[in-house]
């Protein structure tokens, strides 16, 4: 009968060979790819030995196609919880370096069993992708798997923020699980997504295409939208994803975390006065007004290089989180399109699900036209717009800067789509529509009879202008709450933020709505 030291040192032993993951040899590829080991993502991720590692010692339980004799350390994927800036998270990190992280039977349950723990304690869940997809020896207990994960990602919606970190690759049915939760990271040129890879395409299609190309992490970040941040490797996205879950709470059941910005609330402005250009042509870049009105002009803007005519971001003011949702006058005018729309909708649900206050900056002209955007869909995509702000509960704040037009207007959060504030600078522009189509409409005959069609054009032109390009006739209706000074506009929100920190909202009971995806 083997000692108590017998068995204290044989504990150490297989913790040891646990922790060497796939060997030296393949830690040593997986270092030379430019990617972290598993463990090393962790270490990384966790605050300084605070992590706590569950179901080491799991096994799968495959015995066809040779995987009787097969070992596969911690059944390559590590599991556990453990704090980051002192918060708990639950977590997984795939091992590419043991029979490259594939997913079987007890790989998944190991996965979804940390899933229940976050969901039962109500801490976020963040996975670490780094995977060759499902492990085809297992068959059909791999697919069981899968289903699981994703079955507790829809469970998890909206109650626990779900992060998902792709650091390798992911193909196959193993995109979708990341592709349920909130946030999508990717690593630039070592990690892809893809349903088909570039061999199978070429064989199907005759298509030439390569996996950096088909789904690496720009691939994604600019054309799908699937990527909301794009990295230069795996340490900086382990960063942003701690810099992102500073923003949040840990579950719906919470506020943000307020945090003390030293910077005064009731700071001015005075450059924002001279940011609109008298031009109405000519363009500005909404970023400034943004970084000008937050809290020392610091902001994480997810989805950055997708849709860029329109900006969201998380903010503090005054402490507060913040979800910021803005036209971009520089790309397309700041149009609303079918991307655009998605875009915003997606981040203002996840910002109504936990308890994030927004605030929408409008300089809209309308909706993108043409046949193109009419055919993709941008009544329905448009329509997701109007339905999730209508649905959200949380403080709505509007600041209308410049142009804001037809149904564009009350896309973006107007009065009658629940804002409770609504603020407009005096260089705001609100009507059905702008003079160019609307005077030759309202006056046509009169147009048509002058003498001059050409110089009547530009006088009833200059008369629209006049009579509705002012944020006036909407104050006098009670649509807008106050026109202010542009340097005073961070003071205004900050107080209005504060304010409707005791906001409560009932709506009807129901399973849920109907949205138009």
């Amino acid at each position: 009968m083997s000692s108590v030291a017998d068995r204290l040192k044989e504990l150490e032993e297989r913790q040891g060979k646990e922790k060497a993951l796939g060997g030296p040899e393949r830690v040593k590829k997986q270092h030379d790819s430019g990617k972290l080991t598993a463990r090393e993502r962790l270490d990384t991720l966790f605050d300084r030995g605070s992590f706590h590692e569950l179901d080491m010692f799991v096994r799968h339980r495959a015995a066809l196609f040779g995987m009787d004799k097969a070992v596969v350390p911690a059944e390559g994927v590590v599991t556990g919880y453990g704090t980051v800036n002192g918060r708990q998270v639950c977590t997984f990190s795939q091992d590419f370096t043991s029979m490259g992280g594939t997913l079987g039977e007890m790989h998944a349950q190991k996965i979804c069993k940390v899933m229940d723990l976050a969901m039962r304690t109500g801490v976020p869940f963040i996975g670490l992708n780094d995977s060759g997809g499902a492990r085809i020896q297992e068959g059909v207990d791999a697919l069981h798997g899968y289903g699981s994960i994703f079955f507790r990602n829809s469970c998890a919606s909206g109650v626990i923020p779900q992060i998902s970190a792709i650091m390798g690759p992911t193909a196959g049915g193993a995109v979708y699980s990341p592709a349920m939760t909130d946030w999508v990271f990717m690593v630039k040129k070592t990690s892809y997504m893809f349903i088909t890879g570039p061999a199978v395409i070429r064989e199907v299609t005759g298509e030439q295409i390569t996996q950096e190309e088909l789904g690496g992490a720009m691939a994604h970040a600019t054309k799908s939208g699937v990527a909301h941040f794009a990295c230069d490797s795996d340490a900086q996205a382990i960063e942003m994803i701690r810099e992102l879950l500073s923003y949040l709470p840990s579950n719906n059941m919470e506020d943000p975390p307020i945090v003390e910005t030293g910077d005064d609330p009731n700071r001015m402005l005075p450059a924002l006065d001279t940011i609109i250009p008298d031009d109405p042509r000519q363009v500005y870049d909404m970023r400034e007004v943004i970084c000008s009105i937050v809290d020392n002009g610091v902001i994480l803007e997810p989805h950055y290089y997708y849709a860029q005519n329109m900006i969201v971001c998380f903010a503090r003011l005054a402490g507060r989180t913040v979800g910021i949702i803005a036209n971009q006058p520089m790309h397309l005018a700041g149009c609303l399109d079918v991307n655009a729309s998605d875009k915003a909708t997606r981040f203002i649900r996840f910002c109504d699900a936990f308890n994030i206050p927004l605030l929408t900056i409008a300089d809209v002209p309308g909706y993108l036209p043409g046949a193109d955007q009419e055919w993709a869909g941008i009544i329905r995509h448009g329509a997701k717009l109007l339905w999730c702000y209508s649905e959200a509960t949380v403080p709505k704040i509007t600041l209308i800067t410049r142009k804001d037009y037809g149904g564009s207007y009350l896309a973006m959060c107007s009065r009658d789509l629940g804002a409770d504030f609504v603020f407009a600078w005096p260089t705001a522009e609100i009507a059905v529509m702008g003079a160019e189509g609307a005077a030759p409409i309202i006056h046509k005959k009169d147009i048509e009879k002058a003498s001059d069609p050409g110089a009547a054009l530009e006088e009833k032109l200059k008369e629209y202008r006049d009579l509705l390009y002012n944020p006036y006739i909407a104050a006098s209706r009670g649509y807008i709450d106050e026109v202010i000074l542009p340097r005073d506009s961070r003071r205004t929100i900050a107080r209005a933020l504060e304010f409707l920190s005791t906001k409560r909202e009932v709506r009807p009971p129901k399973k849920h709505g109907n949205i138009p995806v």
